[in-house]
């Protein structure tokens, strides 16, 4: 249903009709979640977390998108390593490559070998990187453009070489606030891929916290997606860019109320998923969720 804003015109404007694409994932059982160092503002190992709660709470966003239709493949979680939680870090893929992560904190730095045996045993062309990468927390594919996080993770250099692997535009971001250490934090990808509907072509687009950007990225995203949503800096430090779209159903945080009206007034139905103790460890429903593409 469309919800009419308070600045929209008396006459009613139909939502545009949002269609379910089957999304295949990789995620990763948090049995081993706490917060035990510090490589992000979220992180306060004073904190007492509970890692049952988080099981419990990551095992709703694992149920859900099997209840929608896709489908998820696990990951054994290694002790020693409660990050490993946030698959989205694990890698990269497209068409049957997967881009192996390069962690810039050691205490990271084990995960990326348990992820390169898991995509060459699912039938993956592995490539393991030169450069400094965290995967899908900075690179997001919006069509046929990948956009690239740096500022606090990943490096420029990586998004040459993520550009090399996989032979398509690459599209430069700087991120500056901490809060927003990782691309997939401050842009959520809405239409997952591009199609026909309704008889005229489906236009890939993205939801973003403009603060969290320099002035040069944010007239590049101004520019390259006119039609983007934007959040405020409220939803966006809940976490609520933080989300998962198979191009109708939007998962995001419940702690996102301006979010979940823009989403409703677009035509997309957001699904609210509560993550709060997972983003005591910095992470959220898309940091929890690794998109793979081709092979298996």
């Amino acid at each position: 249903m469309s919800v009419e804003s308070p600045a929209s015109t008396p006459e009613t404007i139909a939502a545009p009709a949002r269609t379910a694409h089957h999304r295949r994932y990789l995620m990763c059982r948090p049995e081993h979640f706490t917060v035990s160092y510090t490589i992000n503002p979220w992180m306060e190992p004073a904190k007492p977390t509970d890692t049952a709660k988080a099981v419990a709470q990551w095992q709703k966003l694992y149920d859900l998108y099997l209840e929608l239709g896709h489908e998820v493949e696990l990951i054994e979680p290694l002790a020693g390593y409660p990050d490993m939680v946030y698959t989205a870090n694990g890698g990269f893929l497209i068409d049957g490559r997967a881009y192996v992560p390069k962690f810039r904190f050691e205490e990271r730095a084990g995960e990326a070998p348990a992820f390169a045996d898991w995509f060459r045993a699912a039938g993956y062309d592995t490539i393991i990187p030169e450069e400094v990468n965290e995967g899908e927390g900075d690179f997001l594919l919006v069509g046929d453009v990948i956009l690239a996080g740096t500022g606090f993770r990943s490096t420029g250099d990586s998004h040459r070489e993520v550009g090399e692997v996989f032979g398509r535009e690459v599209v430069s971001l700087n991120l500056v606030d901490p809060r927003f250490y990782h691309l997939d934090t401050a842009i959520a990808v809405l239409d997952p891929v591009q199609g026909v509907e309704n008889g005229g072509p489906e236009r890939a687009n993205i939801a973003y916290l403009p603060g969290a950007f320099d002035d040069a990225s944010r007239a590049i995203l101004e520019e390259r997606f006119p039609d983007a949503i934007l959040v405020s800096d409220e939803d966006g430090s809940v976490f609520g860019l933080n989300s998962a779209s198979d191009g109708r159903n939007v998962i995001i945080s419940p702690r996102a109320k301006g979010f979940e009206k823009q989403l409703r007034e677009r035509g997309y139905n957001p699904i609210m998923i509560d993550l709060s103790e997972l983003l005591l460890g910095g992470g959220g429903i898309k940091c929890c969720t690794l998109e793979l593409r081709g092979a298996k």
